[in-house]
């Protein structure tokens, strides 16, 4: 009978896959399918719940390309700046993880715009980060830092690119997990034109999700209906005011 081998040095191991998907802007999703391994799986060694096998790794560093056993880890720091909330890792590890995000479509009156959203933390820098894939826009995907400021609990996702700011303002989780907002970006507008706009937003997780639908989702495609609840909820249930 065969049985894996547990290995030494899980911690290093995580802290370095972590780093390898911050750095290239890839999604825990996309690794575990790239390594034959479940999400839950992945998810469980990353946050240390479980130990890393052989096979595992060998399977992590096929996919991505690079060793991970024999390299010394990277400096961990475990609080975020004063500027972000001075938040400890432990106490937000909760929010990391994969999203499908869901916002009103600025191209299409009705329909729900869908992507994902990544969220983790930067051992290096010392704080939660974001960055969003499976954008048909992709030259607009977005990353950035996330600020968590125990005053208000609030969370906020914060890119900022040449002077350019763009805000997603949200609340702690709901039922399900499922984070609700507004976005305030700018959506094009005439020719060139770029126009202030605020909408709501919700970020779901993916966790035990099957692959969801992602793009312009229009009324009568399978997924329409749940996306478009859970993007009229955010108003309807008080989670983000419109007042007119």
């Amino acid at each position: 009978m065969h049985v894996d081998v547990e290995i030494e040095g899980g911690e290093a191991i995580a802290l370095r896959v972590r780093e390898e998907l911050a750095r290239r802007r890839l999604s825990r999703q996309w690794l575990a399918d790239e390594a034959r391994v479940s999400l839950s799986t992945l998810e469980k060694a990353l946050a240390g719940r479980r130990p890393f096998t052989l096979a595992t790794v060998v399977r992590l560093e096929d996919a991505l390309g690079t060793s991970l056993r024999g390299v010394p880890a990277p400096t961990v720091h475990t609080f975020a700046p004063e500027s972000m909330g001075a938040y400890a890792r432990p106490a937000v590890q909760w929010l990391e993880g994969s999203y499908l995000t869901l916002r009103p479509s600025f191209s299409e009156q009705g329909a729900v715009f869908a992507y994902l959203t990544e969220i983790g933390w930067d051992d290096v820098k010392g704080h939660l980060v974001f960055s969003e894939a499976g954008r048909l826009d992709a030259q607009y995907e977005q990353k950035g830092f996330v600020s968590f400021p125990n005053l208000s609990g609030a969370i906020y996702l914060v890119t900022i690119s040449d002077g350019q700011y763009r805000l997603a303002l949200l609340n702690r989780p709901v039922g399900g997990g499922t984070i609700c907002g507004i976005l305030m970006t700018l959506a094009a507008g005439q020719g060139a034109q770029l126009i202030p706009s605020a909408v709501p937003i919700a970020l779901v997780p993916m966790a035990g999700r099957p692959e969801p639908q992602l793009g312009v989702v229009r009324h009568g495609d399978a997924a329409y209906e749940e996306y478009r609840s859970c993007v009229d909820r955010i108003a309807e249930g008080g989670f983000a005011l419109f007042p007119v």
